[in-house]
């Protein structure tokens, strides 16, 4: 009988040992963002009108939308996760920081109308009756389909104003790179807000044009002075410039423009772009964007949102095949960046051209082509069209604190800044 209840007792603890095991191996593991499969085309987020890079300050409302190209319907449902600095999931359960509850069905949507390409167009609005976020932080939305599996996802992050973070673009002040870098000067001005050893428990974000799966992180203050974190290195806050994004404009889906060179029909219309030029080693030439964000037109509609209809899009790059790195991507806020085989380009030996063909929703859409190294990561160095100093790129400081007896990282200023106010 001893036996047999030490065997009892002695599996209860293998059993409870596996449980943490498994809580802590959730806890500790990095969430990513989904790329969502073909039907689901044009996820954004909406606020005021516009297409928004997602960093919201808390208490903001906001819009999740996106395009469901089979146009059944279909129920989707959303969660919302709290995630710590390195976007694992927080300690936090989901009431403290979400009011209300989540995984609960979208229930917005509505189906296009006088469009060949057939589509419910969804959208998700936070707050909402049902959810209100609570605190700042890291967040990632997911939305599900009706079996609870995940469809897709994206990260977004809510802040609060309780420090001052002055941001300054400036050249870079190495000689190998002073023509083809920008560097981040900050400083974090705590002022009278008392916080813990905050040289340690202060944590930064540095973003270039809203690509937050492309910041750099970890970076710590080089001095204080007073109450001030101050950020002055040399190397480590530095961007590659890049050039200006590519653009081009089909609101008139029937029409061709100065980045459209031909139109052509079938069950859906064809936009055929001009070729694009890879120029790394080109002089600089000033040509506005809009830091790669997008925006759904049709001039011959109301309301572009269902109205809008949906292209085909063939890009061409002339780039010689002999230069090695083939791995091209056309990538823009349109499609969050993702380095997927549906946005990757293929060479053409005949034309001796890489080419890509893409769906994409109509209007004016900023693009760029994203070259990866043979270790798979993105070639910021040998750029496609090249790295200047010059370029306009939007730039953002996000300042995150976790005191020692704190159990969650607060996001708690933001800084912003633009590289046309560059300065030696």
């Amino acid at each position: 009988y001893i036996y047999i209840t030490t065997i009892i007792h002695m599996k209860k603890i293998h059993i409870l040992i596996l449980l943490l095991l498994t809580v802590g191996f959730t806890y500790g593991q990095q969430m990513k963002e989904v790329t969502p499969p073909f039907n689901i085309k044009t996820v954004a987020f909406n606020q005021g009108g516009y297409n928004v890079v997602p960093i919201f300050k808390t208490g903001d409302s906001f819009q999740l939308t996106f395009d469901d190209l089979y146009g059944n319907e279909a129920d989707y449902y959303y969660t919302i996760t709290h995630c710590d600095y390195n976007w694992n999931p927080s300690n936090l359960i989901k009431q403290e920081y979400l009011q209300g509850m989540d995984d609960l069905r979208i229930k917005d949507y509505v189906n296009s109308f006088n469009a060949l390409q057939l589509y419910s167009h969804y959208k998700l609005q936070i707050p909402n009756e049902n959810s209100r976020i609570l605190i700042s932080g890291n967040y990632l939305l997911q939305v599900l389909n009706s079996s609870r599996e995940v469809v897709f996802s994206r990260k977004f992050i809510m802040y609060d104003n309780q420090v001052n973070v002055p941001l300054q673009i400036k050249r870079s002040r190495d000689i190998s790179t002073i023509e083809k870098m920008q560097n981040l000067e900050f400083s974090v001005k705590m002022g009278d807000l008392l916080l813990q050893n905050p040289v340690s428990n202060v944590k930064v974000s540095l973003i270039q044009n809203g690509k937050l799966n492309q910041a750099i992180q970890n970076i710590k203050p080089q001095f204080t002075i007073g109450n001030d974190l101050i950020y002055k290195y040399n190397k480590e806050t530095q961007f590659y410039g890049g050039n200006e994004f590519f653009n081009f404009d089909n609101n008139n889906i029937r029409g061709t423009s100065n980045s459209v060179a031909k139109i052509t029909s079938g069950d859906l219309y064809n936009t055929i772009l001009h070729t694009n030029q890879s120029n790394p080693e080109g002089i600089y030439t000033y040509f506005p964007d809009v830091n790669g964000n997008f925006y759904v037109r049709n001039i011959n509609g109301e309301n572009p949102n269902i109205e809008a209809d949906y292209s085909w899009v063939y890009f061409t790059l002339d780039r010689p095949n002999s230069l090695g790195n083939n791995d091209i991507y056309v990538t823009g806020m349109f499609n969050n960046y993702a380095l997927t085989e549906e946005n990757k380009m293929i060479y053409n030996k005949d034309r001796r051209l890489f080419e890509a063909a893409l769906l994409i929703k109509q209007g004016f859409t900023n693009f760029e082509y994203t070259l990866l190294n043979k270790k798979g990561g993105i070639d910021y160095e040998n750029a496609i069209n090249g790295n200047h100093y010059q370029t306009e790129n939007l730039y953002t400081v996000l300042v995150y604190y976790k005191g020692n007896n704190d159990r969650y990282y607060k996001v708690i200023g933001k800084g912003e800044a633009n590289s046309q106010n560059i300065v030696n």
